[in-house]
């Protein structure tokens, strides 16, 4: 067993990143006070799109999407224009053929203007495959283009697509995107993916209090005796300093990937990279939250994750000197304090910090540069990856 952990401090100023069916930001009580909240599948979007966009990346990415069938039969039309009419009811018998899951075809329901309210299939939930899967499954269909022209009804298209070993193909050769954030495929338990990564809903180290911004907006082309507003409004807001928290099992991510070391190595870092860098955009427009994190601390175990959150249940306390100073102090006291009471240290670990932090708390570990914590990532992952086999 091996786990990557990552523990990040973080300050947002006002903002709104992550809201309620109300528009409120989100928010969750421990120990006794209400903190505020971003949660697990905010910032797994934002960490995953921030992978998908790293250029050290390509071909790692993937797509969650109920237009899988629409996918595949605009890219089979593109490798295959004799297949154009057939495209969408191939692409529908593509998606069942891999996963089960029926695509509805499009609706005789019209909008309020009069088209099609509906004019492209749909499966019946998001399905996650890789863009590399995609472009397989599109060059296996393309082999057999004689045939599913001349196929006469969906019947006899669904038994050629079904004949092609399409399962197979969205089972294996994983892009990175998948093996870390996983699949789950209600009608086909068998084509699932188990996550290799898993993130924390982020809390703030300390009580935050939700406030409210009143704002008005003025009309460009009002006359200049009307005085008043052209709209008003307000909306809700707060600011925290967040304890963030993920976990690689490196292990899964390995077997996620075909057991391929270098693929497991270069998504792990991705992740970490990613996961680190990103931020979710929600009212990023009205707020502008763009901050980056302040304290990171990245631990390999071989034991078991190990969230260091109950560093804040008792929540750091409002003072003129602000909170991210006594959250960084409360971080490592208490991972100094539970490492010494378990007896089981990571086998390895970074700090990074500013190092002005030090100043203040000088019992704070050593802090090394983001650069040479990647870099030492790189190896204590590759060590702990599983042999492999000599012939």
């Amino acid at each position: 067993m091996a786990f990557l952990d990552l523990h990040i401090l973080q300050n947002v100023p006002p903002s709104n990143i992550n809201r309620d069916q109300d528009g409120s930001p989100k928010t969750a009580v421990f120990g006794g006070v209400r903190r505020a909240r971003v949660s697990s599948q905010a910032w797994k979007r934002a960490a995953r799109t921030a992978f998908e966009a790293d250029g050290a990346l390509a071909g790692e990415d993937a797509v969650r999407t109920r237009q899988l069938p629409q996918m595949i039969a605009d890219e089979l039309t593109q490798k295959a224009p004799a297949l154009a009419g057939k495209a969408d009811a191939i692409g529908m018998a593509a998606a069942f053929a891999m996963f089960k899951v029926a695509a509805k075809k499009p609706s005789a329901k019209k909008d309020s203007t009069g088209a099609p309210a509906e004019d492209r299939p749909v499966t019946e939930y998001l399905l996650f495959l890789g863009r590399t899967q995609i472009s397989t499954v599109v060059d296996a269909l393309a082999t057999e283009v004689d045939a599913l022209a001349t196929a006469s009804t969906d019947k006899k298209i669904a038994d050629i697509v079904g004949s092609l070993g399409l399962k197979e193909m969205g089972v294996t050769a994983h892009p990175g995107a998948v093996a870390l954030f996983g699949r789950m495929v209600a009608n086909s338990p068998d084509t699932g993916v188990d996550a290799g990564c898993q993130v924390a809903h982020a809390i703030s180290t300390h009580e935050a209090i939700t406030e409210f911004d009143y704002f008005t907006a003025v009309d460009d082309m009002q006359k200049e005796d009307n005085k008043g507003a052209g709209m008003i409004g307000s909306l809700e807001f707060n600011s925290a300093t967040l304890y963030r928290y993920a976990t690689l099992d490196l292990r899964t991510l390995h077997a996620n990937l075909d057991n391929d070391h270098d693929s497991t190595v270069k998504s792990a870092l991705g992740f970490v990279r990613a996961f680190t860098s990103s931020m979710p955009t929600g009212k990023a427009n009205t707020f502008a939250h763009h901050t980056r994190p302040e304290a990171i601390v990245l631990s390999l175990r071989e034991d078991r994750p190990v969230s260091h959150v109950d560093a804040f249940e008792r929540p750091i306390a409002r003072s003129s000197d602000g909170y991210l100073t006594a959250s960084v102090e409360a971080l490592f006291t208490h991972i100094h304090d539970a490492d010494e009471q378990w007896g089981d240290a990571p086998a390895w670990s970074a700090a990074v910090y500013p190092s002005a932090l030090r100043n203040t708390s000088p019992n704070l570990p050593a802090p090394t540069t983001w650069k040479t914590a990647l870099d030492e990532a790189q190896k204590a992952i590759t060590a702990a990856l599983p042999k492999a086999p000599t012939t």
